[in-house]
């Protein structure tokens, strides 16, 4: 006999026994046995929404970008704030 025939073969008791375990365990479809599982099923990557669901394209968004001036202000927002609260903290400490 030829390893190949020996290999098909067993392949086909494997699949009978597998089968045989299912409708035992009272799962006829291999599709049930994977939603039993934990987590999302396996290639289950948005594909069937994607396909059933077609979303009107939406327009491209684009990155904003800040100028120098802009920021500039910002730092000198956040220079001015950091000031006061260390105005503050050295007036609680005090007290």
């Amino acid at each position: 006999m030829e390893v190949s025939l020996i290999i098909a073969g067993i392949d086909a008791q494997i699949l009978k026994l597998t089968e045989a375990r299912r409708i035992l365990q009272g799962v006829s479809t291999p599709t049930a046995a994977a939603k039993a599982g934990r987590g999302r099923p396996k290639g289950s990557k948005n594909a069937a929404t994607a396909a059933v669901v077609v979303a009107p394209a939406a327009p491209i968004a684009r990155k904003r970008k800040l100028s120098p001036e802009g920021r500039k202000r910002i730092a000198d927002a956040m220079k001015r704030r950091w000031a006061e609260r260390r105005k503050t903290a050295t007036k609680t400490a005090a007290k």
